[in-house]
């Protein structure tokens, strides 16, 4: 799993202000820019430059340190893979969340 999947894994962790505290970043930002491109149904869709934007002022390692498995269970990883990639950010193979 990886770093973007806190787009909307993020909405569903209990205290998003400890996310945002502690990772940077706008939480419900984030969820609000980005939410629709790591839905489970649907195509693969190219991120916005805001979505990128919020995605980028955060500290992927310690977001991921903070993602459940049961919200992370709810997007699509591939999609998420690929809005972090597209993004422009360096998600390693293997790298875990949640």
């Amino acid at each position: 799993m990886s770093l973007a999947m806190l787009v909307v894994a993020g909405s569903l962790i209990y205290n998003t202000k400890e996310v945002s505290g502690q990772c940077g970043g706008s939480l419900s930002d984030l969820i609000a820019q980005c939410s629709q491109y790591v839905q489970k149904s649907g195509p693969k869709i190219p991120p916005s430059a805001t979505c990128c934007a919020a995605l980028r002022k955060f500290n992927v390692p310690c977001a991921c340190k903070l993602v459940t498995k049961e919200a992370a269970s709810l997007v699509s990883i591939p999609k998420v893979v690929f809005v972090g990639r597209s993004c422009g950010l360096n998600l390693p193979p293997g790298m875990q969340c949640g």
